[in-house]
């Protein structure tokens, strides 16, 4: 009776740890770790009544096509999940939260086009991550940030037209990836791929071909291919130039700031200007070509050339003003920081002030002068009023307003 009343206890004690849905064939590993073997079950749905210790969990071939929040709430503790070759199609949000031990994901051969990616953020131990013959269509840029620990990412045979610069960055485990088999439309914003494949250790399995479908004069061309010249990150020259006739003015100064840019593709023009009161972005010309002012900005007049005018400028105008030329291969700035001095000379009292700084122009004033991109530091150009009145050096009538230029080296990099 004894040794039937041990067999009973022992059996009570384990039977919650073998706990094994009918669908299902469990076991123990000689590493200690609980499989539960659930594929080839035509299962619609994952099954209840799982063991909480189940570390193995494999529902390869089966029928299922949705995961829900709680779908894995009984294995908390699972390492390796095995989702292949079903029919999922909805995955919803904290579906792969919780489960923090997770080392494989496979995910492969299913209908999956939006995933929660925000799930991944807690799966800092991921290893392997399969979600290939999906129909994902695109990716956001900090998908896969969070797995320091990844070595495999398999994304072949998925509807991505393009990827985002930097996604795989911040994988310092990554060792093979595979995205062949995607439709790429081959523009500048893919030009990354090419640059950072010619450069990384990761082993980039070539199972089938990583081409472009668009742009038709790239169909069929490896993405690794695209032509440097086709591709061009952009430059950026920043002029300014004031409204001086015979350097008299009788409505007022107007500030003209005139950005050029070069790239390919052509890069478009914003702004950006930071004064004491206000943070304002420009993004594209404001007026029109028949003169009306699209946008609301109309103290900031942006042309489809390039160029910003600033009527009647004044103190509250005094700021940094920035342009950014924007393609597809990337951004690139400059800026130019504009004040307004109320002094007869006041480049003397700034280089009086500080005995580091460079007057260029000497006493003249200046149209047309250029900020060199490539300068140590940001410009700074003071605007200043001479009164009416005022008598130059020489003895002689001073126009009422002047601009004088005086660029310093600010140490700000641009």
């Amino acid at each position: 009776m004894r040794p039937l009343l041990c067999c009973l206890g022992l059996a009570a004690l384990l039977g919650p740890c073998l706990a094994c849905p009918s669908a299902c064939s469990c076991s123990t590993k000689k590493n200690g770790r609980l499989l539960a073997e659930c594929a080839y079950k035509d299962l619609q749905e994952v099954p209840e009544g799982l063991s909480s210790n189940v570390t193995i969990l494999t529902l390869s071939a089966n029928r299922i096509g949705w995961l829900g929040q709680g779908s894995f709430a009984e294995v908390p503790e699972v390492q390796s999940l095995w989702l292949g070759y079903n029919q999922i199609g909805v995955v919803e949000p904290g579906a792969f939260a919780l489960l923090v031990h997770l080392k494989n994901l496979d995910l492969s051969h299913n209908k999956i086009a939006d995933f929660p990616w925000q799930d991944l953020r807690n799966l800092s131990g991921l290893q392997i991550l399969k979600m290939n013959n999906n129909r994902l269509a695109g990716l956001p840029r900090d998908a896969f940030r969070a797995l320091k620990d990844l070595r495999s990412l398999w994304l072949n045979d998925n509807e991505l037209t393009t990827l985002a610069e930097g996604t795989f960055d911040n994988l310092p485990s990554l060792s093979q990836l595979q995205i062949f088999n995607n439709p790429f439309n081959c523009s500048c914003k893919v030009f990354w791929l090419k640059k950072w494949t010619e450069n990384t250790s990761v082993s980039i399995t070539k199972g089938g071909s990583t081409l472009c479908v668009a742009p038709g004069r790239l169909k069929g061309r490896a993405v690794t291919d695209i032509p440097d010249h086709h591709c061009i990150a952009p430059s950026v020259q920043l002029t300014y130039l004031s409204n001086l006739d015979n350097t008299v003015m009788y409505d007022g100064l107007t500030l003209t700031l005139h950005c050029s840019v070069a790239g390919s593709p052509p890069p478009e023009i914003r702004w950006k200007i930071q004064t004491s009161s206000r943070r304002i972005e420009i993004n594209g010309p404001n007026v029109a070509r028949d003169g009306s002012v699209k946008q609301s900005q109309e103290r900031f007049l942006v042309f489809k050339n390039g160029t910003m005018a600033i009527p009647n400028f004044s103190k509250e105008n005094e700021g940094i003003y920035t342009c950014l030329a924007v393609n597809d291969v990337g951004t690139r700035d400059v800026s130019v920081n504009v004040a307004l001095a109320g002094s007869e000379n006041p480049a003397e009292d700034l280089l009086r002030d500080d005995p580091q700084a460079s007057h260029l122009g000497g006493q003249s004033c200046y149209k047309g002068d250029e900020m060199d991109p490539s300068g140590a530091g940001e410009k700074l150009v003071i605007v200043y009023h001479m009164p009416r009145e005022s008598k130059s050096r020489a003895g002689g009538a001073v126009p009422r307003v002047c601009l004088g230029t005086l660029l310093l080296a600010l140490g700000i990099a641009l």
